[in-house]
């Protein structure tokens, strides 16, 4: 006989068989049902925003490599919420999000707080949502659910449980299991193969896909036999490719013609696990050089699908390139010029933000892992920042701000201990700066390094390009962030000048919980939007 459970028992049962008793959330009164006789062995991560709440998820899910759960509130607080969702779609990181929803009796007449068309709210920037038409179909609708926001590609996805369900009958979920690689037929792969041996000058891309699907360790075999230099494609969310190899080249910037004409000379091209291409700014021109060969590897049937050229592989990327690597010969071409190593900048005041990030480099523990949001200063940061291994760098390849300091939270309570740093401008700090009161609850090992310019410097670079002599809403005074953070938990210090510089750096690296640097650095005004110099 069946075993009879409630709706809440079979749900946590689940919950528990798949690892997910972690959750993230901020409550409301439609979830109270789902919390009685909340189990002693989830542990339950409060954020006082409903950004903050998936983004800190998402956070948690890049450092497990596991789905997280996160409870929303009805239509209000997913509502909160979606520019989250949107950058946890982008970039394909799997968050279950759970919304309360009021009574089944009461939805006829348009209840207090209740969620019109649920299902429809956070569409189409979710792989999957649905509302059960029953009570007893949520615990198995929570198991489809998990499936789809773990199958490639991976992403967030939705489940609205009126309040009342959660007391009702219900039976376990049986258990089962998903094999989720999957890689192109024989022929395509040889094609591909033929293409590489057969170049002159070859070239690979990569993508967020790569470390997401674990590939890595086979892309650098791949390069290194090929004698292929490695791009990293335009704002991606991940690094992909070891930085201080000798093979990379650096990372191609969002413009159409600056892109093509970086690949101008290559023959064939090889992307991987990257959209064709994420572009920021309009320009003319090719997508690729002519003349030159495309040749796509992506496990989305629909990011395939609008690539504009070449030819798209549909695979996931480590059993796609697995398969190359057999059949690959090893090529004998010369090894590029090393990349310029960048001299550290003077020690100036105001500061020079590439002195920032000089002192972060030689300071960084070899553990650490950086989480950078600071759109104004993104190219000088790559630049002077070198990510080396797998997993040591996380941003948001869509730019919906206020991404990065809840996924630094939610990264660091996924850790073991290891320093999460996020690197952040001072506007994007404020979009989710409640964050840091998580962070002081759970005294997680995180330093936050505000680069602060007062202001959208990106937006003003952005208006320069297009000839603006000003840009209204771009200027941010009076912010003292060292006494926010304090207000909050988190300790901190402001720094001003440029000898202050190191001391301060060492002090919130080694800081126990929590620590906010804020460094007040020269703003660029005189610098246009060139993301060639990336």
């Amino acid at each position: 006989m069946t075993t009879r459970l409630t709706v809440r028992e079979a749900f946590f049962d689940f919950c528990r068989s798949v690892g997910m008793t972690t959750v993230f959330g901020n409550p409301g009164s439609t979830e109270l049902r789902m919390f009685r006789d909340f189990p002693d062995d989830f542990h339950y991560v409060l954020a006082l925003q409903e950004t903050v709440a998936v983004a800190a998820a998402a956070g948690h899910s890049l450092g497990t490599g596991g789905a997280t759960l996160v409870s929303l509130h009805s239509a209000g607080g997913v509502g909160h919420s979606l520019g989250a969702v949107f950058n946890a779609y982008r970039d394909r990181v799997p968050v279950v999000i759970i919304a309360g929803q009021q009574s089944r009796a009461m939805l006829p007449t348009h209840p207090f707080l209740g969620a019109d068309e649920p299902a429809q709210f956070p569409r189409p920037y979710v792989k999957w949502s649905r509302q059960p038409e029953r009570a007893e179909d949520v615990p198995a609708a929570l198991a489809e659910a998990y499936r789809v926001a773990m199958t490639p590609p991976r992403g967030p996805v939705f489940l609205s449980v009126p309040e009342d369900d959660w007391d009702r009958p219900s039976e376990p979920v049986p258990h089962r299991e998903i094999r989720t690689d999957f890689t192109a037929s024989p022929a395509a792969l040889r094609e591909v193969a033929a293409a590489l041996d057969g170049a002159a000058n070859p070239v690979i891309i990569v993508g967020a896909g790569v470390e997401d699907e674990g590939a890595l360790p086979g892309v650098v075999e791949l390069a290194e036999r090929t004698g292929a230099p490695v791009w990293i494609s335009p704002l991606s969310g991940r690094s992909g490719f070891p930085e201080d190899h000798a093979l990379f080249r650096g990372f191609l910037p969002p413009v159409r013609d600056q892109l093509s004409a970086r690949l101008e000379g290559h023959d064939v091209i090889l992307a991987l696990g990257t959209p064709i291409f994420t572009y920021h700014v309009h320009s003319e021109g090719r997508v690729i050089p002519e003349g030159a060969r495309l040749f796509h590897f992506d496990c989305d049937p629909a990011t395939t699908a609008w690539a504009p050229v070449g030819t798209s592989v549909l695979t996931t990327i480590d059993a796609g390139v697995s398969g190359l690597l057999e059949l690959v010969a090893k090529a004998d071409r010369p090894q590029p010029e090393p990349r310029e190593r960048l001299a550290k900048p003077q020690a100036t005041d105001p500061i020079d933000p590439a002195l920032v990030v000089e002192t972060l480099r030689e300071r960084m523990p070899e553990d650490a892992v950086i989480v950078e949001e600071c759109p104004s200063h993104r190219d000088l940061f790559h630049a002077r920042m070198p990510i080396t291994r797998s997993g040591g760098f996380l941003t948001t390849g869509s730019g919906a701000l206020g991404w990065g300091l809840p996924v630094a939270v939610g990264r660091a309570v996924a850790g073991s201990g290891e320093r999460i740093v996020c690197v952040i401008g001072d506007g994007s700090t404020m979009y989710s700066v409640q964050s840091l009161w998580t962070a002081a609850q759970h005294r997680v090992p995180m330093t936050v390094l505000v680069l602060n310019n007062h202001g959208y410097g990106a937006v003003k670079a952005l208006g320069r390009r297009i000839e603006l002599e000003t840009v209204p809403g771009t200027d941010i005074h009076g912010i003292d962030f060292v006494a926010l953070a304090r207000s909050l938990g988190c300790e901190g210090r402001t720094v001003t000048r440029a000898a202050d510089l190191d001391a301060a750096m060492a002090e919130g690296l080694g800081h126990e919980g929590p620590f906010v640097i804020d460094v007040r650095v020269a703003p660029d005004d005189s610098a246009a939007y060139t993301p060639e110099t990336r």
